[in-house]
């Protein structure tokens, strides 16, 4: 071979050499990750990113910085991350809210919940909780069935607001039940269970650990939580499928996700990394306190629930007409 070819040929490899190493999974990461937040500092996204995230800088050595990007219902935050690179860089705490309620609650999305992003791994999943005010003549949910069957319009429900997963989980219970319940909406869940304890709604089902204290100091009555299997924190508590509604499942959950078009191997890191975060003890004590249970699925586990998730709200949302739009 020439010396003149040879020498091209050389500089032409060693030219593509970078592009080789940066492919090798071991190589990501090699400079800081941004984790998208959609929601305020201190909810339960935040805190569970935050923990997260933590854990992976000291694995790979590389910040993981946390930016909350809250705003329109978790769209401002899932907007920047649809549109960051696809690179690993930009990550997203996503949740049942904005990665599954909003494709149902808004037409007129900047993104497309399923193509534009890659499922990473769900983090947790938690019940939601149907309570009663104590003094409602309904022991358990086939009486409170009876009861709103027996007078339609004339009792209510209190939500932490339109669009939220107690609003859409209700209203779930509404049309699988055959009811007419009048909904309330509020600003959070805590002035909907202080209007369930003082009567001026009958129900409220949102997510179990602000419920809890009320729970167990008889405040409210707990006829059922929302997922397929009881919750460890409350066994005694039968799930609406057992109770009375069959097929009935909503879940509350959080989870990561990337831009589409990041790489396999990348996605892959991330999960199993996250896979093994989950089941440290002290991570597995902030899930808890949080009224979750650790998951770190498979990206085609995620992207199935996911999927789901969004086919049965876009549902409920059909029968029930709700939109925000």
């Amino acid at each position: 071979m020439p010396i003149r070819t040879f020498v091209a040929c050389l500089v032409a490899a060693i030219a593509a050499l970078p592009v080789a190493v940066v492919a090798q999974p071991g190589a990501y990461p090699t400079k800081p990750i941004r984790l998208i937040v959609p929601s305020p500092p201190g909810d339960g996204s935040d805190l569970m990113a935050r923990a997260i995230g933590e854990r992976l800088t000291q694995a790979w050595g590389q910040p993981v910085v946390v930016d909350n990007r809250q705003g329109a219902g978790g769209r401002v935050g899932t907007e920047a991350a649809a549109k960051a690179a696809p690179d690993g860089y930009t990550l997203i705490m996503g949740n049942a809210g904005s990665h599954g309620i909003n494709a149902a609650l808004y037409r007129d999305l900047s993104y497309d919940l399923e193509r534009d992003f890659v499922p990473i791994t769900q983090v947790m999943r938690a019940p939601n909780v149907l309570v009663v005010n104590p003094a409602l003549p309904a022991q358990n949910v086939r009486e409170l069935i009876a009861l709103f069957k027996s007078s339609p319009g004339k009792y209510s429900y209190g939500s932490g607001g339109n669009g939220s997963s107690a609003h859409f989980s209700a209203e779930l219970f509404k049309a699988m039940a055959g009811v007419d319940v009048v909904h309330v909406p509020y600003k959070g869940a805590t002035p909907a269970l202080t209007d369930v304890i003082g009567g001026q709604v009958a129900m409220f089902m949102g997510n179990l650990p602000p419920a809890m204290a009320h729970i167990k100091n008889g405040r409210v009555r707990a006829l059922a939580v929302t997922t397929s299997q009881r919750s460890p924190l409350v066994p005694d508590i039968p799930t609406l499928a057992e109770a009375g509604l069959p097929g009935f499942e909503t879940v509350a959950w959080f989870g990561l996700f990337a831009p589409a078009g990041t790489p396999r191997d990348i996605v892959e890191r991330i999960q199993g990394e996250v896979a093994k975060i989950v089941q440290v003890p002290d991570i597995r004590e902030r899930i808890v306190a949080l009224g979750g249970e650790p998951v770190g699925n498979t990206p085609e586990a995620f992207a199935a629930i996911v999927r789901s998730d969004i086919a049965k709200w876009k549902q409920v949302a059909k029968t029930a007409n709700i939109s925000a739009d």
